[in-house]
């Protein structure tokens, strides 16, 4: 596999280190990181200069008219983030780091805030463009593909960092060995619900397929859809691909499949699509219309009692973030088994055109102290679950803990489809593909050989 892929060998260990943070990948030294080098630096001038290039323009850096990001004082960095001005406690993490790291040390940092989907879009022409020193980027293949692109620097330096685990260096890790990411935070994806809900329904996380079954019988007969569904920013329902294929195939498979190793024809990948196919009247109809914080909404309401998502769900609905719960996705095949999952992780990377370097390298070192994560949680409204394990944790709700508990005790973590593949290939293939078999669900021989025929055009195999 060519992405960060971790085997934790002591789950218990995450939750005997209070007040230490709960981290997922809070790992024992013996915990074991493998990467190995992806095969397509062919195909670079694809990836960049295709999909994500389509809303040129928006994401020009802070403070820069021309060559570079912005000015080049060491009194002064640059700062690309993924969220939009007054977006909510996501955006006042981000400020809160930057706002903190000024106070401390004189430096004027000069924040970029950026709607979280055109920041994705733009990304590639923004990084060969004139670009912030710093941005928000995410570890897995995407963090990769860019640092074997050139464009981003080297932060070698700058590890091992207090703090960070073993299995964090490896998520920062590309495949010529070096690192080019500072962790920040890392959320599971689960099946969410609203405990007072359930309460009041007599309902109870299912521990198999056959209980999920009926309990989702159950709601409908109650007059409740079983899962809020919206795919209308094409990502979300990637997660559902993910752990019907983890489920049904396995961890392997999946990361092999994401490697373009795989053929998207093959019989597990359609098994997978016709599992789905049944699993879809469970659904919130029309997903394409609706928004992931608009699913969140109808879960909020109760007009769907679950939701497949990640722990930013809370991000949508604050109002009954204290009434949420989770389990993880059930068995479907029992040799299979249940014990892996989704938790991407979320990071700050030096871009190579920044013009700033020195001043970015002193800004990603306070980035990944505990303080600087414990007081970018200080600064919003709900915390994250940060990657420095020496942050306190005294915010956490009993849904963080509880996150940080479940991953902790997965045997293999995936970083997201989006980020454990070709970034062309996720954002070219697989988003219009899935929501093609969305809009009909029917011809699953027919959308597995598209999506098998444009794999062998990007992945060239």
């Amino acid at each position: 596999m060519r992405n960060a892929l971790f085997e934790l060998v002591d789950p218990e260990d995450s939750m005997n280190r209070q007040p230490k943070a709960p981290s997922s990948l809070m790992i024992p030294p013996s915990a074991r990181v493998t990467m190995s080098a992806t095969r397509r630096s062919f195909l670079r001038s694809a990836a960049i200069g295709g999909a994500l290039v389509t809303t040129p323009g928006l994401l020009a850096a802070c403070g820069s008219d021309s060559g570079g990001g912005g000015d080049s004082s060491t009194k002064t960095v640059t700062f690309g983030v993924n969220e939009a001005k007054d977006s909510g406690p996501a955006y006042e993490r981000m400020k809160g780091f930057a706002d903190n790291y000024a106070k401390k040390s004189g430096v004027e940092v000069k924040a970029n805030y950026v709607d979280h989907n055109t920041f994705q879009e733009s990304i590639s022409t923004y990084l060969q463009g004139s670009p912030d020193d710093v941005f928000t980027w995410f570890a897995g293949f995407r963090m990769q593909q860019f640092a074997e692109d050139g464009l981003l620097t080297d932060i070698s330096e700058l590890w091992p960092m207090a703090g960070m685990t073993d299995a964090f260096k490896g998520a920062a890790t590309s495949s010529d060995g070096k690192q080019y990411l500072v962790p920040y935070d890392y959320y599971p994806w689960a099946v969410f619900y609203r405990k007072s809900i359930f309460e009041k329904n007599g309902w109870a996380a299912p521990a198999s397929y056959d209980e999920f079954i009926s309990l989702m019988k159950d709601m409908q007969g109650k007059g409740v859809t079983p899962f809020a569904f919206g795919d209308k920013d094409g990502w979300p329902a990637m997660g559902t691909f993910d752990i019907l294929n983890m489920r049904i195939n396995g961890f392997d498979f999946h990361m092999s499949l994401m490697a373009g190793d795989e053929a998207w024809d093959s019989a597990e990948v359609k098994n997978v699509f016709s599992k789905w196919k049944e699993l879809l009247p469970y659904h919130q109809a029309d997903p394409l219309g609706r928004t992931w914080q608009e699913a969140a909404t109808s879960m909020a309401k109760g007009e769907a009692a679950m939701y497949l998502l990640g722990t930013f769900v809370g991000d949508a609905i604050p109002d009954v973030l204290d009434d949420l719960d989770f389990f993880t996705y059930p068995e479907l095949d029992a040799s299979i088994g249940s014990d892996a999952l989704d938790a991407p992780i979320d990071g700050f990377c030096l871009a190579a055109a920044g013009r700033n370097q020195d001043a970015g390298k002193e800004f990603l070192k306070y980035l990944g102290t505990a303080e600087a994560q414990e007081g970018a949680n200080a600064a919003a409204s709900a915390p994250m679950i940060v990657a420095n394990a020496d942050a306190d944790t005294s915010s956490y709700s009993a849904l963080q803990l509880k996150s940080a508990e479940v991953v902790g005790q997965a045997a293999h973590i995936a970083q997201f489809l989006d980020r454990d593949t070709d970034t062309n290939f996720a954002s070219t293939v697989m988003i219009p593909s899935i929501q093609t078999f969305l809009k009909n669900p029917d011809d699953i021989d027919g959308l597995c050989s598209s999506i098998q025929e444009q794999k062998v055009s990007i992945f060239g195999s």
